[in-house]
């Protein structure tokens, strides 16, 4: 069956985007709870699918801001900066909604995968290791 048991316009009606979007959600707030006057200007996005290559083919290196299962990337920290018109934009993160899943066999197992890769990425952002963000600052 190729179509929605449920029309859209039925509250139960969720798609896949919209329950991947709860669970960054859910992923991201142990984090936000710890480190929220940290990443007060930092948003967190999500894409279907990256839309990047590896710096080098041949080894498939990426750079740190960028989270990946050997070739595919599964999340990017994009810095704050100052856009085409000279507004200055926010620090965000982005994840790679269907790489994510693909890897993730069942929802918990999805859950921890987004919860470490947001973990890496907010480490990153604050020049600090992976386990010091899970222990909060001191």
């Amino acid at each position: 069956m190729r179509s929605p048991l449920l029309p859209q316009s039925v509250p139960a009606f969720t798609s896949r985007a919209d329950s991947f979007d709860v669970v960054a959600l859910e992923a991201f707030a142990e984090i936000d709870g710890r480190w929220h006057d940290q990443l007060v200007g930092l948003d967190i996005a999500v894409d279907d699918i990256p839309r990047m290559l590896p710096r080098d083919p041949e080894s498939i290196q990426w750079p740190d801001e960028v989270t990946a299962d050997g070739a595919v990337p599964l999340a990017r920290l994009i810095p704050a900066g100052v856009d085409v018109h000279g507004q200055p934009t926010r620090a965000q993160i982005i994840l790679f909604r269907r790489p994510l899943e693909i890897r993730a066999k069942r929802g918990a197992d999805l859950l921890e995968l987004v919860h470490e890769v947001l973990v890496q990425q907010v480490a990153t952002h604050l020049g600090v290791d992976e386990d010091t963000v899970d222990r909060g600052p001191e």
